[in-house]
């Protein structure tokens, strides 16, 4: 891991795989990753970490399922949302979306709780971030 900036335009294009984030940096024991993300991801829930999102680009939605029932939320560009722990939620991005989480490093994308992982969705604790070339952090 770098100890230099890092541009997250640049970090965004290195990589072309969708529900595949990818680790920026760490914040003490968390993950900053960042996502291209498009459709719909898996209904899941994490049982001991609340889940960050920013979205980058893009709009995102965030389907919860909560006591009062369920929901959803929409992310414009430059919105930033909290999943408390424990509470179900399906993300998806009907056009397309960047997006940066911030969860406890050994996350798993898809929770501890999921539905059956589609063949689209990455199930991972967040992939190295590869080389972005000369100037790597401008």
């Amino acid at each position: 891991m770098s100890n230099d900036p890092i541009a997250l335009d640049r970090a965004l294009a290195s990589f072309d795989a969708l529900w595949s984030p990818r680790v920026v940096t760490h914040v003490n024991d968390y993950d900053v990753r960042v996502a291209k993300v498009e459709g719909e991801h898996v209904w899941h829930a994490h049982d001991d970490t609340d889940e960050f999102f920013l979205v980058l680009d893009g709009e995102l939605f965030i389907s919860l399922r909560e006591r009062a029932g369920e929901r959803t939320v929409r992310l414009p560009r430059g919105a930033v949302f909290t999943v408390p722990r424990g509470t179900e939620h399906r993300p998806y991005a009907p056009h397309g979306a960047a997006i940066l989480m911030f969860e406890p490093t050994g996350t798993p994308s898809v929770g501890d709780r999921h539905e059956e992982i589609p063949d689209h969705v990455d199930a991972t604790t967040g992939h190295a971030l590869g080389p972005l070339g000369p100037g790597d952090g401008d």
